[in-house]
């Protein structure tokens, strides 16, 4: 059965490889095995605590090789330990602080804490520092399975590849030498197509439609329904979290903490089923009172598990441990602090029973980006551009124009400087992506297999 926690011996010996070296592993056993072994390795972890979770993030990854990448982003920083560097990377762009996991399903729009409604990267769980290409080449790749998967042609996605790379080095270029970067923001003032839809639906959107989606009040109190996708946590689990807010509420800069009241807890509830790579660890809502006692205005913290990123299996250090509290739900909650202008102010991290959780607001204006709209060449290639720029504005605010501390010179300089030719990283990264998602294609088909023989997976 697929949810035994047995390890075949077989793939204890994969595992065994693994644990010696990185990238030495791929001649150590064939691919497929080591494809299995490495989302094994990966998912092991989170058996005890999310069996049912890992069910559906299984089930959800064997449907599509697109689904598989998703949820396989520590295969591939283990394969850019084998994979050649970058002509256009130094030293230098090493230290850009990159999102890590990053597809064309980790953008979204929503309001910035200024209330402007603004489209942007969207995922931080993964938050590091490493080459500035690997955003790019992850990036570009999960375009190619997406576009495939969306009904367009190579041609059509190579070129909307070119648009979204000259979009990010036109974007850093400009930015260079300036601080444009510090005020630069996607809104519908300056997007067309699907991005100006996204963020156009994000502005629509209410507190009152989030609470009601979420919540109901039972007499005069707001407290969070029952759903197949929310329910109840344990007395034990409900205390863990109100003993551990005091600690979150301390992780908040003084200036944008508010009064006590507003953090206090009126229910908590455990959230499933979200995101692809993220199923299997534990996420919380948390209901509090919000800046009144009506129940209005109430609001939703999402509390989620931290892990190490997935990015340092590339570039081990590049971020040290103190930049972040040596508390991984600290590294997640500072790189959106980062890569954000005015980032939610409720941005934090806690600890409960020894596990480590990055907390935010649930945004009631919210919107998720569709890669399924992009169903036309012309509708891929008008997206990428804006992808590409958003990428460029989260790389060039989180140098040191956030923490001189963390990263001491100008990432946008560095990147421009070290793009020699726009056209020659244009067609690397476009080869790159194809080269990738056809191996993507094959490790996918590999799991599959292994999936419908009931091999242990997690």
């Amino acid at each position: 059965m697929r949810r035994s926690t047995m390890l075949l011996p077989v793939l204890c010996g994969v595992l065994c490889v693994l644990s010696g070296a990185g990238s030495q592993a791929h001649a150590a056993t064939p691919r497929a095995g080591w494809v299995v072994a490495e989302v094994y390795g990966h998912n092991h972890p989170y058996a005890a605590t999310a069996s049912n979770e890992l069910d559906v993030k299984m089930a959800t990854m064997s449907l599509s090789a697109y689904n598989f990448y998703r949820g396989t982003d520590h295969i591939f920083f283990r394969d850019m330990l084998a994979r050649p560097a970058s002509a256009y990377a130094t030293a230098q762009t090493g230290y850009t602080w990159v999102g890590g996991d990053t597809h064309l399903g980790n953008f979204d729009a929503s309001r910035d804490s200024s209330g402007k409604a603004v489209f942007k990267v969207s995922d931080f769980d993964e938050g590091y520092l490493g080459q500035y290409v690997w955003d790019l080449r992850r990036l570009a790749a999960s375009m190619v399975l997406a576009g495939r998967e969306n009904g367009l042609s190579d041609a059509s996605i190579r070129t909307a590849i070119n648009t979204l790379v000259g979009s990010y080095a036109g974007k850093m270029s400009e930015f260079k030498g300036a601080s444009a970067e510090l005020n630069f923001q996607l809104t519908v003032s300056n997007t067309t197509g699907a991005v100006d839809d996204t963020i156009v639906a994000a502005n629509g959107k209410t507190r009152s439609s989030l609470l009601s989606k979420y919540t109901q009040l039972s007499g005069s109190a707001r407290v969070f329904q029952n759903l197949s996708n929310l329910v109840p946590v344990t007395a034990t689990t409900y205390s863990g979290i109100v003993g551990a807010m005091g600690t979150y509420v301390d992780t908040i800069a003084p200036s944008k903490r508010y009064a006590a009241s507003y953090y206090t807890v009126k229910d908590i509830h455990q959230k499933l089923g979200s995101g692809v790579g993220s199923l299997g660890k534990l996420r919380y809502f948390v209901l509090v009172q919000g800046p009144s006692t009506a129940t209005t205005d109430d609001v939703i913290l999402e509390m989620k598990q931290a892990s190490t990123s997935v990015v340092a299996i590339a570039g081990n250090g590049q971020l040290p441990a103190w930049a972040y509290d040596n508390h991984e739900g600290g590294r997640v909650a500072k790189t959106a602090k980062a890569q954000l202008i005015n980032a939610d102010v409720l941005l934090g991290y806690t600890a409960v029973a020894g596990k480590p959780y990055s907390m935010r607001e649930k945004s009631p204006y919210q919107e998720d980006f569709d890669y399924t709209q992009l169903g036309t060449a012309g509708k891929l290639d008008t997206a990428a551009n804006y992808i590409g720029q958003a990428l460029a504005s989260a790389h060039a605010i989180s140098d040191q124009d956030y923490d001189a501390t963390i990263v001491t010179y100008s990432i946008d300089k560095q990147v421009t400087d070290a793009i020699t030719s726009v056209s020659g990283l244009k067609t690397e990264i476009a080869n790159f992506a194809f080269d990738y998602a056809a191996q993507t294609q094959l490790d996918w088909q590999a799991f599959v297999t292994a999936y419908n023989n009931g091999t242990p997976l997690y």
